[in-house]
């Protein structure tokens, strides 16, 4: 595997340089370990190596350290991989084949059934829309079902040739290749806006091509929940339930570029021209699948349904979740 070079970072959404250390280069690897060694007890014996892959093994390498800007509370890695080399991890066709390709479009549709609901229920009615990092073409699919006429753009080629054979509207590339006359009544950024080495452009670039009245969605991994997770999991009788919390949600050795938090969303938005109106905490979607031994099944069930239970029963607030989901658009009296 070629050697990663890294650059020392400020904070992406306030330029802030003056941060807090919520994982150090040792702690990251103890959290690599655990993350391994959770998994590995969760399959059976037989499972191929490759499906332990996003759960175990992510795109991106571990992070080198972790922290968290005194200014608006980002959570990122400092220092970060450059940009150059994060293009080229995402814009690589690993080779997988069209049956793996397939599972993750029929199960990722299924999960995205409540993205695509809650959007029209915001909205008031389907209309036109833009998925930014739309891979294999999941949640267009579960749009379209809904009346919505989504189109998708990735860097992706495998994924998006998938998507297009799917009958779906995919330019391989980024946001940039949309042409600027170009408008559309939402513009959605899912699993996505965490990875990306400019959200703050991606961002921008999706206010401009929004119709009058347009809707940016945003989904990202929670940097405050995963800061206070983890700092439950360091010890204590809470310490396994902590674990089981960042591990079944994607969070454990924190394998993304940025964990936002509402106020740095608010910021991002914000100096972008945009307002929030709608905020949703949530879990990671189901990962359990053919090779898990069933007491992971009902472990991973329960552990999700606990963290949905507490936001319902307004024992915890959304913020407090694994996942954040905000819906925002131009203020009216902008």
């Amino acid at each position: 595997m070629p050697s990663i070079a890294y650059e020392l970072a400020r904070c992406h959404v306030c330029g802030g340089a003056d941060t807090d250390e919520v994982a150090d280069a040792d702690e990251v690897r103890a959290e690599v370990e655990a993350l391994w060694a959770f998994h590995t007890r969760r399959v059976a014996g037989a499972t191929p190596p490759e499906k332990l892959l996003d759960r175990a093994a992510f795109s991106e390498p571990p992070p080198v350290r972790v922290v968290r800007c005194r200014g608006c509370g980002l959570v990122y890695r400092n220092p970060q991989e450059r940009a150059e080399e994060l293009a080229e991890i995402y814009e690589a066709d690993a080779g997988v084949g069209d049956d793996v390709l397939r599972a993750l479009f029929e199960n990722q549709r299924r999960s995205y059934r409540a993205q695509a609901r809650r959007l029209t229920r915001i909205a008031d009615a389907a209309g036109s829309g833009l998925e930014v990092g739309s891979y294999v073409g999941a949640f267009l699919d579960a749009a379209r079902s809904r009346g919505w006429r989504f189109e998708g753009v990735d860097v992706n080629q495998g994924a998006s040739r998938f998507a297009r054979a799917q009958g779906l509207t995919v330019t391989i590339g980024t946001i940039d290749e949309v042409p600027a006359a170009r408008r559309f009544d939402a513009v959605a950024v899912w699993n996505c806006l965490d990875q990306l080495p400019d959200p703050r452009h991606v961002i921008q670039r999706a206010r401009s091509l929004l119709a009058r009245g347009g809707i940016v969605a945003v989904r990202v991994p929670n940097g405050e929940a995963y800061a206070r997770w983890r700092d439950a999991a360091e010890g204590g009788r809470t310490a396994p339930i902590a674990r089981a919390v960042l591990a079944h949600n994607n969070l454990l050795t924190f394998p993304y570029r940025y964990g936002f938090t509402l106020r740095s969303l608010r910021r991002l938005l914000r100096d972008a021209g945009l307002g929030i109106t709608h905020v949703y905490g949530d879990t990671l979607v189901p990962v359990a699948d053919e090779h898990t031994r069933t007491w992971a099944r009902v472990e991973e069930r329960a552990v999700k349904g606990m963290l949905r239970a507490l936001r319902t029963l307004r024992l915890t607030p959304a913020t407090a979740l694994p996942w954040l989901e905000v819906y925002a658009t131009v203020p009216r009296a902008a």
